[in-house]
């Protein structure tokens, strides 16, 4: 049985699996009844870094929103009942405006955050706490690197001479990039399968991943399990201190369903 939101406009920050999910579920709600009141008006905010992105149901609007003064005047404007981070777990920026634009504009705030990953018997993690990190330890531990960090922070490797990396983004990276650089443009979710078949193909023998969690692309890091293979992965960021989260979408849901003024 779904859960009717109380707020009137929800905003959902986040162009994530999940942001697109609840945006979907609170649609359904509001299509599904007879009247207006039936459900909740759903504007999901993209940033725009992706030159064809996955619209999700509902209102979508595109790019930044000045800073949190701007994100906290466009609440005002609209008449937002409800805020929900639904942003990539390393968008920090992003989440610490959305706590400032929330408190000035008296909005109440949830972060959506699915659980990062967990290491298995048999993984052969390095945690790390940046890219920066990440590119130092990568010497010592292979010589055919595959990055599926995302095509921003690229330039953290390119001071690295002597090493092969196959970067995987949605878009073409921009300079700086390292000087053995093969990219590969695809977008997840990912299968078990390809990623075997990506690793061997290019003889990858170290891994660089961020703790996105979640499952779409996860299998890269059985993959890597199966083969052996070393994983250095970037620790999220912490989430902003004294915000509300929810693990999934069922819990935004819930959130919404209670009345928090």
């Amino acid at each position: 049985m779904r859960l009717t939101p109380v707020a009137r406009h929800v905003l959902i920050l986040g162009g994530t699996t999940e942001a697109r999910q609840l945006a979907a579920e609170l649609a359904a709600d509001a299509s599904a009844g007879a009247s207006a009141d039936a459900g909740p008006r759903v504007t999901s905010s993209l940033a725009g870094r992706v030159a064809e992105p996955r619209l999700p149901a509902g209102e979508v609007r595109i790019g930044g929103f000045g800073g949190p003064a701007g994100l906290a005047a466009w609440l005002r404007e609209h008449r937002v009942d409800a805020l929900v981070d639904a942003t990539h777990p390393f968008a920090a920026g992003i989440s610490r405006n959305a706590v400032e634009a929330a408190a000035a504009a008296g909005v109440p705030l949830l972060a959506l955050r699915r659980p990062g990953w967990a290491p298995r018997a048999g993984d052969d993690w390095h945690p790390v706490g940046s890219l920066a990190e990440a590119a130092d330890v990568l010497p010592a531990l292979g010589r055919r690197v595959f990055l599926t960090t995302g095509r921003q922070g690229l330039g953290c490797f390119a001071h690295l001479n002597g090493l092969f990396f196959l970067a995987r983004s949605v878009d073409a990276p921009a300079p700086p990039l390292p000087a053995d650089l093969e990219v590969l443009l695809d977008r997840g979710p990912f299968t078990l399968a390809g990623e075997r078949a990506v690793l061997r193909e290019h003889r990858i023998d170290v891994l660089v991943t961020k703790d996105s969690g979640g499952a779409a692309t996860a299998p890269k890091l059985t993959a890597a399990r199966e083969l052996g293979l070393p994983v250095v992965v970037v620790r999220r960021p912490e989430p902003p201190a004294g915000v509300p989260t929810a693990p999934d979408v069922a819990g935004a849901v819930a959130w919404l369903a209670r009345p928090h003024r």
